[in-house]
């Protein structure tokens, strides 16, 4: 049998924004969440980057105190994340054991790693606190979400690089079609702006440099782009069957109709320059939906703004769409939050679903010279998409030649 998916929540905190409603106004106003990073350890270290998508909001002026000493910062932002969104599904009472969680993180608990590390070396093993290792593993955010709302379906935790939320989203469809999951906790987190992978990032020239204009900095598909912006924080979705939902008389944001999960073998770090396995996900996403590409009108692209990438990206788009891709509206919302890595497409999943539930695409900042080698419209203000039942799809695409696309139906 055949199960329609909904989603009934959503959650986050973001550069942005402290919650979903927040982060999306100023998604839609333009703004950036991209700053100058205050920290001593910036100039301590003589970081060449200078710059990130901090959280808007502290997690410690939301969760206890408890809390935020037993949690590493990333699961201190998917608690909040996974917390709104249930909270906005209804706090739906389902069996625990029909209730599940597949929340992703692309690097997990590195604050807790290197703290932990730099305590050893100055004070010795006696003072590493015993909470270390289940702060640092990566199914720590998505573990934490389990015991909070009492989920014994399985917690699991995808960890893909920069597509992991897209992939623990795409496996929430598998989980809920075998029929004996009624509703999944979904999303992914990321907590990562620390010297070392900043620095590390930087290394390899992934980065942008732009410390003189920060919010300016991430420029998906422009000329200058010169490498993306690090960004942290978490969303999360309530995923259900669309059974369980109108029995509860949920509300609906949008039918999760597809999602794939493919890899390039090609490179690791690198994108496939031919798009192959990117354009296959797409293609799988899209037959799992029973879509037609005529049937997509808006895409959230992965566009991190690097020079690289994006235009691997467009090889992708071009190779599945054609001639099509010139009626598909792409926003490039990393302009905006800056690239939340593992969390990025929990993000992103989330900006998609309220593209189609408003019927408003979101704005890509900064793009002032359109590179003539991606010629796509691209969304820079906010766009009204066309009535009627439509499709969206929301890529990620990671290191390690990891793919992952999502697709989303209206629902109104």
């Amino acid at each position: 049998m055949t199960r329609k998916i909904v989603v009934t929540g959503l959650g986050a905190t973001t550069p942005l924004g402290g919650d979903v409603e927040t982060t999306w106004r100023a998604l839609l106003a333009g703004e950036s969440g991209i700053s100058t990073l205050e920290q001593e350890w910036v100039e301590r270290h003589q970081l060449p980057v200078k710059f990130a998508g901090q959280a808007k909001v502290k997690a410690k002026d939301i969760l206890s105190v408890p809390e935020t000493k037993r949690l590493d910062p990333a699961s201190q932002f998917a608690l909040i994340a996974a917390r709104e969104a249930w909270a906005d599904a209804g706090t739906p009472e389902v069996a625990p054991e029909r209730l599940a969680v597949e929340f992703a993180t692309g690097i997990g608990g590195v604050w807790t790693l290197l703290d932990a590390y730099d305590t050893l070396n100055a004070s010795g093993p006696r003072r590493v606190l015993p909470m270390t290792v289940p702060m640092l593993m990566a199914n720590g955010p998505a573990a934490a979400i389990g015991m909070d709302i009492a989920a014994r379906g399985g917690v699991r935790t995808a960890v893909s690089a920069c597509a992991s939320s897209t992939e623990a989203i795409a496996n929430a469809i598998a989980r809920l079609q075998s029929g004996a999951i009624d509703i999944v906790v979904a999303g992914g987190c990321e907590a990562a702006i620390h010297p070392l992978p900043i620095a590390a990032f930087a290394s390899m020239h992934a980065l942008s440099r732009n410390n003189e204009n920060p919010t300016g900095a991430s420029r998906p598909y422009d000329t200058a782009r010169d490498g993306f912006v690090m960004g942290e924080g978490a969303g999360a979705l309530v995923i259900e069957t669309e059974e369980h939902a109108l029995a509860r008389g949920a509300k609906i944001y949008a039918y999760l109709v597809g999602g794939s999960v493919t890899s390039d073998a090609h490179h690791i770090t690198a994108p496939d320059p031919e798009g192959t396995g990117a354009a296959r996900a797409m293609i799988e996403a899209l037959d799992q939906a029973g879509a037609k590409i005529e049937d997509v009108v808006h895409i959230n692209a992965h566009a991190t703004s690097t020079p690289v990438g994006d235009i691997a990206e467009y090889t992708a788009l071009k190779r599945v769409f054609g001639d099509h891709l010139n009626k598909i509206c792409v926003s490039a919302t990393k302009s905006s939050t800056g690239h939340l890595l593992g969390g990025a497409g929990a993000i992103e999943a989330i900006f998609t679903v309220l593209a189609l539930y408003e019927r408003t695409a979101p704005p890509t900042l900064n793009l002032q010279n359109q590179d003539p080698e991606i010629p796509i419209d691209v969304v820079t203000s906010p766009r009204k998409l066309p009535e009627g039942e439509i499709l969206a799809i929301s890529n990620s695409f990671g290191f390690g030649g990891h793919n992952a696309v999502v697709a989303f139906r209206s629902a109104n």
